[in-house]
This record gives structure tokens, sequence and C-alpha cells, in this order.
């Protein structure tokens, strides 16, 4: 029966997100209580977890996605982003500009959450294609593939840093393997995918681009702009690896350990972000203070979305319903990371959130992590690569793709569904694959 009492709260859940769109918080709650009910959990005792399950998976996660946020805000602002872009353009030349978009895309999607960052690219993307002539598509589904594989797989990012938290996953190494699954999943979903599109010929609206264009005496030195943008990345993989060379009781040790600490390298990076991309441009203190406040309030329902998912989460460990689900998969002949994978998928088609969908997934395969010694780096990567396949009519990165480069339902479809779903598939592979050597 607990497992019918999961079924039924997850199909409760997608009704009441997809059909009635209640807020994501308020529906993960109901949901837990009508589960924990279920289960034959007090009142005082549901109330008791979904105290514990918010407060526990928040307090690992504000910090590093609220840094997170104000990173990515400054990158933009600053027009860092512009300058990464427009260097990488003239490097890779209009041979392989998909390639250079791609690169710039990455680098870009690592401090900007997806809605910013898709925000962002947008008048790059428009300003690109009219200027080389080349089709809109071919030169917008690199950047786009890329930031969603950033938004899928990598801390800071919300989903995949809330499923690390859950997985209790070291947040560097996840970050390191997801960059190696990374580039695969870029490549095949970005150059090599943009060029089966050059026939469709969109006509956006130009109004929608109405984001700041950047002049070059605005624009930050491309070294301050890399540096800023990568420096999350190079702290919490650097890091972790240089105080292994170390002994534990020694000086080094610990300033590396303490450098490498998530929390930490974000605010290291806000720090060095708010100095270089801030008031050494000119901005008052003041000024940068409020963009920072802005940045925060932007991620706030995202938080909110984390916070219900780890009240559900608790729910199942405490009702007994996770331990029940792990004793039931236990004997199912088929890898936990193909698993994570498939229930991630198939919330997410339901759904539309990738966020929702990762989160969810989480309560349910948690028990197999640890019962067959699952790698919960790897789980984080291959339960973030399934919530990205098939993004449809229910997601609202679909509309958005759709709005802005003025396509049909159905060639939407045809490009951004399939793109979403090469970077689900191949992220898989690319999971399943470093299962074999790690």
């Amino acid at each position: 029966m607990l497992l019918l009492y999961v079924l039924l709260g997850i199909l409760a859940l997608i009704i009441l997100v997809a059909y009635f769109h209640l807020d994501t918080f308020i529906s993960f709650v109901l949901v837990s209580i009508g589960l924990g009910l279920a289960c034959g959990m007090s009142v005082t005792s549901i109330s008791q977890s979904l105290e514990k399950g918010i407060g526990g998976t928040l307090g690992s996660l504000v910090i590093i996605i609220g840094f997170g946020s104000m990173l990515g805000k400054l990158v933009a602002d600053s027009g860092a982003a512009q300058r990464i872009t427009t260097t990488l353009m003239n490097i890779f030349g209009l041979k392989y500009l998909p390639w250079g978009l791609a690169l710039a895309g990455f680098i870009i999607g690592l401090p900007l959450f997806y809605n910013a960052g898709f925000v962002i690219v947008i008048p790059l993307i428009f300003t690109i294609a009219a200027s080389t002539k080349l089709p809109m598509l071919y030169v917008a589904v690199p950047m786009l593939s890329a930031l969603s594989v950033a938004h899928g797989y990598l801390p800071p990012h919300p989903s995949p840093t809330a499923i690390a938290a859950q997985f209790k996953a070291d947040v560097g190494q996840t970050l390191f393997y997801g960059l190696i699954v990374a580039i695969p999943a870029i490549i095949l979903a970005g150059p090599i995918f943009a060029k089966t599109l050059k026939k469709y010929d969109p006509k956006p609206d130009a109004s929608l681009f109405n984001t700041k264009h950047f002049s070059e005496s605005e624009m930050p030195s491309l070294s301050i702009s890399l540096i800023v943008a990568l420096l999350p990345l190079l702290l919490l993989t650097l890091m972790p690896w240089l105080k292994g060379n170390f002994a534990e009781e020694s000086i080094l040790y610990t300033v590396f350990a303490f450098l490498g600490d998530p929390s930490i390298s974000m605010l290291i990076s806000v720090l060095v972000a708010i100095y270089f991309l801030g008031i050494k441009r000119g901005r008052t203190t003041k000024n940068v203070m409020k963009s920072l406040e802005e940045a925060f309030k932007s991620v706030s329902i995202i938080l909110l979305i984390v916070a219900g998912a780890g009240g559900f989460k608790q729910i199942l460990t405490d009702g007994g319903v996770s331990k029940y689900i792990g004793e039931l998969l236990a004997g199912v002949e088929i890898s936990p990371l193909i698993l994570g994978w498939a229930i991630a998928g198939v919330i997410r088609i339901c759904v539309g959130s990738a966020t929702v969908a990762g989160l969810t997934a989480v309560g349910i395969i948690a028990p197999l992590v640890q019962s067959q010694g699952v790698k919960p780096e790897l789980m984080v990567l291959a339960i973030g690569s399934g919530s990205l396949i098939c993004s449809h009519l229910n997601d609202g990165g679909f509309w958005l793709f759709k709005e802005y480069f003025n396509l049909s339902i159905k060639e939407t479809l045809q490009t951004w569904t399939v793109m979403e779903t090469i970077v689900s598939i191949v992220g898989l592979l690319g999971v399943l694959v470093l299962d074999q050597f790690v």
C-alpha cells in the first residue's frame, strides 16, 4: 500500500501543479501532509517532519544558491557575458562559430541561472545572426544547449545543488564529473544538432531584444570576465584536489579545505565580482548592493520549491516509505542510475519543471544510493539529466524558446524539445560510462 500512496501523492502533485496551477511549494506541502496521514503519521509528527525537512534542506543551500544568483547578476549587468561571447566569436571565426558560441554559452551558464542566462544571451544571438547572415537557430541552439546543460548538471545551479545536498554528495566532485559529462552533451545537442536546423527561418520580433548592448568601453576586460565567471568552478574543483596533497593536520590542508567549501567559494566569488565588476567599474557600493538584493529576490521562488521538496522527502523517510521503496527496489535488475534518470524523466514530462522533477525523484531513489553503494555524485548527474528530457508544452522554457524565436508549436517540438532530449540522453550515457571508472 505504501507504494500506492507514493504514486497517488506524485499524481496529486502533478495535478495540482500542472492542471490547477497551484503554487509548487503549497502543492508539495499539501501532498506531504496527505502522504503522512496515509502512512499513519500523527499530525504532530507530520508537522515536525516538514519543519525538519524544509529547514535541513534550506540550511545548506540558501548561501550557495543566493550567492550564485548574485554572481550571475553581476556578470550580466557588467557586460562580462557580452565580452566573453564577442571575444570567442572573434577567436573561432565564422566557420567554427557554433563551437565558439557553445563555449560562450557554457561559461556564461556557469554563474547565470537558466532564465536569467536565456534573457541575457538572446540579444547576443539576435545580433550575431543579423551580422553574420547565418540561420537564427544555427546560432541559438549551441548557446542555449550549453545553458541547459549547466542548469541541469552543475552546481551552483539550484536543482543539482539541492539534489547533491539531499544525497550528501560532494559538490566539488559533482561539478568535476558534471564537466566531463557536459562536454559530449553540449557538442551533440549544440553545434552538431544545430547543423540540422538551417532549414528553419524564424522571424523574431525585434522589440523583444531590448536588453542593454554594451559598448567596448563599458565592458570589463576578457581576463576579468573569465576569472569572475569561472572562479567558483576553479575553487570548487581545484581546492579539494590541492588539500589532498597535504596532511590533515597541516596549515595548507586547512586553508585549501576552507577555500574549497562551497559556501566559502561562492562568497569569495561574489566579493571578487563586487569589486572587479562593480566598484572598480565606477558603481557605488549602494548601487551594487541593490543589484544583489534584486538577484536574491529572483531565486526566492526556487528556494521555496526546494524547501517543499525537502519536506516531501522527509515525510517519505519518517513515514517509512523510503525504507519500503528501498527494500522493494533492491531486487530490481536495473542500474539505480538508469532508474533515477527514468523516474526524474517521467515526472519532468508530467510536471514540466526540471527542478520539481529532480527533487521529487530524490525522495524515491534515495534508499538505493545507500543500499547499493551508488556514488552519490553520479546519481546527482543521472537525475539531473533525466529532469531535462522532453521539454514540451507544460515547461516554461519551451514557451520562452517558442515566443522569442516566433516559432510554431510544431517547430518548437522539432527543435527545442529534441535539443533537450539529446542533452538528457547523452547525460545519462556519460554518467554510465563514468560509473565504470570512478
